[in-house]
């Protein structure tokens, strides 16, 4: 096992290593408006009930919509959409109706009025469970409360930011399920 020669790093770009999980697109719906924008800032928070804990912020259009309506869909793309991805993230949903910019398909949910998005195989329909910290953090945190996924990809090549424009594809798996303590992690 190596040993390995560290060096001072710049705090700015601490990110690069800890980048929670994949980068999403986050869909919300408000007075019949509707955006979508790219998130990587997310954390899950708590098994049951499913709780996501995600930064946005109020320059962010999707921001207002959230806020007001209390609930959106967070929708997991793969590789096949980094492109939207990267250009949902670059433009502002105040100019454009991003779905039909970027070519996406919305998909009524069951239970939210945000839509999901056809493209992406998960969605989950979320309703805000707090909101305390939205005003001085912008943090808001999500209940789960349905969940689609297609069960089909089993080993989707999600994206996972890196900062500076980088991105990772998630790869291989490793399987220490025969070792494993979940309470330990």
């Amino acid at each position: 096992m190596p040993i390995y020669e560290k060096h001072d790093y710049p705090l700015v770009d601490v990110r690069r290593y800890l980048e929670p999980g994949p980068v999403v697109l986050l869909s919300s719906a408000h007075n019949g408006e509707t955006d979508i924008m790219t998130m990587g800032w997310h954390m899950m928070m708590e098994f049951t009930p499913a709780l996501v804990g995600c930064i946005i912020s109020p320059a962010n259009h999707s921001h207002e919509l959230v806020r007001a309506s209390g609930e959106c869909v967070i929708n997991v793309p793969t590789l096949e959409l980094a492109n939207q991805m990267v250009d949902i993230g670059n433009s502002t949903g105040t100019r454009i109706d991003k779905f039909k910019e970027f070519g996406l398909t919305p998909q009524k949910g069951t239970v939210v009025s945000a839509p999901m998005i056809g493209e992406c195989f998960a969605s989950f329909e979320c309703k805000l469970a707090n909101g305390k910290m939205i005003d001085e953090m912008g943090f808001f945190v999500w209940e789960v409360i349905k969940a689609h996924v297609d069960k089909t990809v089993t080993a989707p090549k999600t994206l996972h930011y890196r900062g500076s424009g980088e991105f990772m594809v998630a790869g291989d798996s490793l399987d220490l399920s025969a070792r494993f303590k979940p309470e330990m992690l």
